[in-house]
């Protein structure tokens, strides 16, 4: 979550897209920014509870493959709309996953039956497998730039990681001319998102304290 936030507020820095797969190394969920602690403990076992920097429900993690994408101000992403570029973030995901000989689809309209939980029902435009939801994220857009944080649940254990993962810079270079570029944060980038680890996300105040 650190590193995420880190990566946001470095934008104006770096001037160009990141994108940043990630996972877990126990089982946890993350929360919205904007979601009542209170609320979210009652409607899960799992620990730690850790609040996101971007909007959206309660999202478990264990096996899932989590990713972030980061834009710039000014970046074409940044202009979007919040429901445009959450609709593209699931295409981009649908066609990675038809790269893999996967059919998904995106949802055509909401169907909620637990309020404020990610995985159950969906929203409009979240990436369905079968009619069930496997992928879903959150945003936060501001004056530095475009935050998106994404959470798959595979739709099969036959499918590996690495190959989705090549999959999405596939189809991102294929399809939308990016030129990718491999890298790892760079020590501006780590010294500030240590600071926001220990002074906030490690802080049981920051997760509980709405």
């Amino acid at each position: 979550m650190a590193l995420d936030e880190a990566l946001l507020e470095a934008m104006p820095r770096l001037q160009q897209p990141v994108l940043r797969f990630y996972g877990w190394t126990e089982a946890a969920a993350t929360f919205g920014y904007f979601q009542k602690y209170s609320e979210v403990e009652r409607a899960t076992l799992l620990r730690p509870l850790l609040r996101r920097p971007t909007g959206g429900g309660l999202v478990p993690h264990a096996a899932d493959w989590t990713y972030s994408a980061v834009f710039p101000a000014g970046h074409e992403w940044h202009s979007l709309k919040a429901v445009a570029s959450y609709r593209r973030i699931h295409d981009w995901l649908r066609l990675a996953f038809a790269a893999l000989n996967v059919a998904t689809e995106l949802a055509p309209s909401c169907k909620k039956t637990m309020p404020g939980q990610c995985f159950v029902g969906h929203e409009q435009f979240d990436l369905l497998w079968q009619g069930k939801k496997i992928a879903g994220a959150a945003q936060r857009r501001n004056k530095l730039g475009l935050l998106i944080q994404g959470s798959v649940q595979p739709p099969s254990l036959a499918l590996a990681r690495a190959d989705w993962e090549t999959a999405m810079a596939t189809v991102a270079q294929q399809d939308f001319g990016v030129v990718w570029t491999h890298g790892s944060p760079d020590a501006v980038l780590h010294e500030c998102a240590g600071k926001l680890a220990l002074r906030k996300y490690a802080q049981a105040e920051y997760s509980m304290g709405r």
